[in-house]
């Protein structure tokens, strides 16, 4: 009785004041700390009827395999496991044990087992098949999830309600459109929808997620009914697929049809209104949080607040609701510290690091990587150094290519490159982008010749190059005044590497020409492309050499084009007037006065006269 109501110190009482302890009085305490989800203290019970020579039941096992299961610890459920047949409970009960080991092993992670199991087992019901599903969707293997739905079908399962649920779940999390319709169709002919809000909103989810909101909407608004989950649905679908603006609108939607948010729908909308910056909408939306009395009882809710401050660049505000929170973990920390990098408050965001690590807290991959952008925008070469001693302690850097690559580009940008090339050699993943850091990084400090030998090795590893790298290369061979070999990688980019040269690849290309006075190569290169579109810097780019090369004509022609392709752009009109005073015609650089730059106005057609 006292284990049913939950009052489990009190049946623990009253079994240890019994004279004889039998097992059905051990298995109704083990089965109220079960429905607890108390399982350090059902696997104590078991010791303790192990020690006293109590012979288990069946009740007993199905107790200390859930337990195994919320614990994770499918290892030491082995010899219950070896226990279980030995006495023959495999064979002799009627489904339940076999069910709860499918149960246990899928909860620990163990798929294969559990696959295993449910194709020697014989009596098994569709609950081991959801619990075999339900593991691979939480261990993020949809794919086979799905097959198992295949393989379940082709035995002649029925699948359950549960079973679509978590079927649709899996969809949505691969964007698996065709085969969640295929579930819809099923789950409409068999008339589940229609009895089933959470079936329904499992629907709006996989659409949403998908990305076929209009058929997301249409499932919801024909829903017998609506909770706060289906429109929770929605909302973070949008969120999720970075529709902001339709979030929002949305939750304006939900609250004119007399639905109140809850934790889930306030963490979707405002991530919306963070990602688009909507500061006013972020208020309105702390307020009603506030309201409702939940902020301060949820730290998730109150990182994701201030995570919102932070993204609109409201860091006052981010502060305060940081302070206040009752407790601060790793996302709370992180949110904040993100806000200031993000907004190059380096300094700040460096002495919040120290304040969390004061803290006790050690930082995680994503903490790291801000830091590590800070460090590298103060050019704080010895704090970034510490903070490669951190991550290499916490076994980071060969679990995360992005953490890698930041440090290469720490190094790179302070310029050590032995250190750069030394973390670039000991990570696990060398992808393009760390070999592109470590070339931009030599192009950026003249070292061309050092550039091009990484260009080389990169590709003996096998890594083909792309439009950043060569952009790099080009870069570097304009630096140093190398610009055969700049030309000769321009025009065969698309022949030997695949990348079509684009915007970016022409100004470099006729910078470098620029630089080495060959302008009337720059600007046939110019005139023979067909892109008619060209960006204010490669005009730019011509009229820094003009500049340079006095060279007033060309420059007159550049200047034209630039406004043409941007009026707002000021530094084409910086350049011009630049370029009138160092050939002495000063009344036309000074009508190219501040005002106009600031301002960035047209100029007349009377100073290219």
């Amino acid at each position: 009785m006292y284990a049913k109501c939950g009052a489990l110190e009190a049946a623990r009482q009253v079994l240890n004041d019994l004279p004889v302890q039998s097992v059905v009085s051990w298995n109704a305490l083990m089965t109220g700390y079960c429905q607890k989800g108390l399982a350090e203290q059902v696997l104590t019970c078991f010791e303790w009827i192990e020690e006293k020579g109590i012979p288990p039941t069946q009740v007993t096992y199905l107790c200390v395999l859930k337990a195994y299961g919320i614990i994770g610890a499918a290892d030491n459920a082995e010899h219950i496991h070896c226990e279980i047949a030995r006495q023959g409970f495999l064979e002799s009960d009627d489904g339940f044990i076999a069910n709860a080991l499918v149960d246990m092993y899928a909860k620990c992670g163990s798929l294969a087992r559990a696959q295993q199991l449910l194709e020697v087992l014989p009596d098994l019901d569709v609950s081991s098949w959801n619990s075999l599903i339900a593991g691979y969707v939480h261990e993020g293997f949809a794919e086979q999830a799905l097959h198992c739905f295949q393989q379940m079908s082709y035995e002649g399962q029925i699948p359950d309600e549960i079973t679509y649920l978590l079927l649709l779940k899996a969809c949505g999390s691969i964007c698996a459109l065709e085969k969640g319709e295929l579930l819809h169709k099923e789950i409409f002919e068999q008339g589940l929808v229609l009895n089933n809000t959470f079936l329904g909103t499992a629907l709006v989810d996989m659409y949403a997620k998908c990305g076929a909101f209009r058929k997301a909407e249409m499932i919801l608004e024909e829903l017998p009914a609506k909770n706060e989950g289906s429109w929770t649905a929605l909302i973070s679908g949008y969120a999720e697929q970075n529709q902001a603006e339709h979030a929002l609108h949305c939750f304006e939607r939900m609250k004119s049809r007399g639905f109140s948010a809850d934790e889930i729908t306030f963490l979707s909308v405002l991530k919306a209104c963070g990602s688009i910056g909507a500061l006013d909408q972020g208020e309105k939306i702390h307020m009603e949080i506030a309201r409702q009395g939940i902020l301060w009882t949820d730290v998730i809710l109150g990182s994701a607040l201030l995570n919102m401050y932070a993204k609109c660049g409201a860091l006052a505000k981010a502060e305060r609701v940081f302070e206040e929170l009752p407790a601060r973990n790793i996302v709370s920390w992180c949110a904040l510290i993100t806000g200031y990098a993000h907004h190059s408050q380096d300094e700040q965001a460096l002495k919040c690091f120290e304040r969390m690590q004061d803290d006790g807290l050690s930082a995680d991959a994503v903490t790291f990587l801000c830091i590590l952008k800070a460090c590298t925008n103060l050019g704080a070469a010895e704090r970034g150094e510490q903070l490669h001693d951190e991550i290499a302690k916490q076994g980071l850097l060969g679990k995360d290519a992005v953490l890698g690559n930041a440090l290469v580009d720490m190094y790179a940008k302070s310029g050590d490159f032995a250190k750069a090339q030394q973390v670039l050699d000991e990570l696990s993943d060398q992808n393009f982008v760390c070999w592109n850091t470590l070339i931009a990084g030599y192009a950026q400090h003249g070292q061309a010749e050092q550039a091009l030998k990484c260009f080389e090795q990169m590709q003996q590893k096998g890594i083909s190059p792309d439009a950043v790298t060569l952009l790099s290369i080009l870069k570097a061979c304009s630096s140093v005044g190398l610009v055969d070999a700049a030309y000769l990688f321009f025009v065969t980019m698309k022949k030997r590497y695949g990348v079509q040269p684009d915007l970016k690849h022409y100004t470099s290309i006729v910078d470098a020409f620029g630089r080495a006075g060959k302008l009337s190569k720059a600007i046939q290169l110019i005139q023979e492309t067909n892109n008619k579109d060209l960006s204010v810097p490669l005009w730019c780019a011509v009229l820094s050499a003009c500049e340079k090369w006095g060279d007033l004509n060309a420059g007159k022609w550049a200047f034209q084009h630039a406004i043409q392709a941007d009026k707002g752009d000021p530094a084409a009109y910086i350049l011009m007037a630049n370029m009138y005073a160092a050939v002495g015609l000063q009344e036309h650089a000074e009508s190219i006065d501040a005002p106009r730059i600031e301002n960035t106005t047209s100029l007349g057609t009377g100073l290219l006269a």
